[in-house]
């Protein structure tokens, strides 16, 4: 399990990466506002105790695509949460220290990295500017969190998950970032790992769907 600082700079990062409203406290955790069809809000649990999955659950309202996001069994916590509530896809929490990174842009490929309000998006292309791969890092105090790195399926296993990887982490270290947090896919942990990346927990996410 992350400790206090790493988790709620991943909670604050993750919004503040993905333009998010919050995070707002409240008695069971923390409530960010998140816009979009599959996501109305993430309600973050820092304590995964019974009575606070279900205060969480509570305090979604019915409203679809409300999420819960708790270090907790996901069987109990499906029922603590009550009806209405499915389980989500689940996640692993990793880390890694921040140290410079030696980037090389495979042949063929373009990179280039955009910064607003903080946000460091980085993006691969062909020659020919089609979209190859990209990911995001925004920093909140010492820790960076890394978001929605992908790689399209025609351009995979050439290494651009690794470089895309390096450029997050060294634009995190010039915001002055020390430790480097994210919630990795199943699928995506080998890439994580091959990296220096460390697992710490699996992260169950419940999501309502009324």
């Amino acid at each position: 399990m992350l400790d206090t600082e790493l988790m709620l700079g991943w909670v604050a990062g993750l919004a503040k990466a993905r333009q998010d409203v919050g995070p707002v406290e409240h008695p069971w955790g923390l409530r960010v506002e998140t816009p979009r069809k599959r996501e109305r809000a993430r309600h973050v649990l820092l304590d995964p105790r019974e009575e606070l999955v279900r205060a969480a659950a509570e305090a979604a309202q019915r409203v679809p695509y409300t999420w819960i996001k708790a270090f907790v069994d996901p069987r109990p916590a499906l029922a603590w949460a009550g009806e209405g509530w499915e389980i989500g896809g689940p996640e692993i929490m990793m880390t890694a220290p921040l140290r410079p990174a030696e980037v090389r842009v495979p042949a063929g490929y373009e990179l280039s990295t955009d910064v607003v309000d903080g946000v460091v998006h980085v993006r691969v292309r062909t020659g020919a500017g089609e979209y190859a791969a990209d990911g995001w890092t925004a920093v909140v105090g010492r820790v960076a969190v890394v978001d929605r790195v992908a790689t399209d399926e025609a351009h995979r296993r050439r290494g651009l998950g690794s470089t895309v990887m390096r450029v997050l982490g060294n634009a995190a270290l010039e915001q002055g970032a020390e430790t480097a947090v994210l919630g990795a896919t199943v699928e995506g942990q080998a890439l994580y790992a091959s990296l220096g990346w460390s697992a710490h927990a699996n992260l169950t996410g419940l999501v309502y769907k009324g």
